[in-house]
């Protein structure tokens, strides 16, 4: 069983690009990442400035608001996920606000909370994780 302990260890000194078009929840996302042992390595405002990142900077997972001003993040997601990096969507939707083409990926609801943002990238960087957590809920556990 994970607990809340092995997935801060899991975080510590993982280097997370941040995505998000509101500044106070964007400076918010990035307190809890700091807390949780996380490195921000990037933050992004927009699709064009989200590109230049999913580009440039060296990052272990990336966090997305699935709305940037009205355009979708969809574009950033795909260049991420060329280059391997573990994706997680942040929308007030849940799942059920993906595209199929993303149905599957970990998404975190807002309003945000750090045991959420702990659970999900913890998620999306050990698969293993998802698949045990999967697996508990199929047999009616946590």
């Amino acid at each position: 069983m994970t607990t809340d302990s092995n997935k801060s260890a899991l975080l510590q000194g993982q280097r997370v690009i941040l995505v998000e078009d509101e500044t106070y929840v964007a400076l918010l996302l990035e307190e809890m990442l700091e807390e949780l042992g996380c490195t921000v390595v990037g933050t992004a405002g927009s699709v064009e400035d989200g590109l230049l990142l999913a580009d440039a900077i060296e990052t272990d997972a990336a966090l997305l608001d699935v709305n940037l001003g009205g355009q979708d993040v969809f574009p950033i997601a795909r260049r991420l996920r060329e280059r391997g990096i573990p994706i997680i969507f942040a929308t007030g939707y849940g799942s059920h606000g993906l595209p199929g083409e993303w149905q599957g990926h970990v998404v975190i609801r807002k309003p945000f909370l750090i045991n959420g943002i702990l659970t999900a990238l913890s998620a999306a960087l050990d698969p293993a994780l998802t698949q045990k957590q999967a697996q508990n809920r199929a047999a009616g556990g946590a």
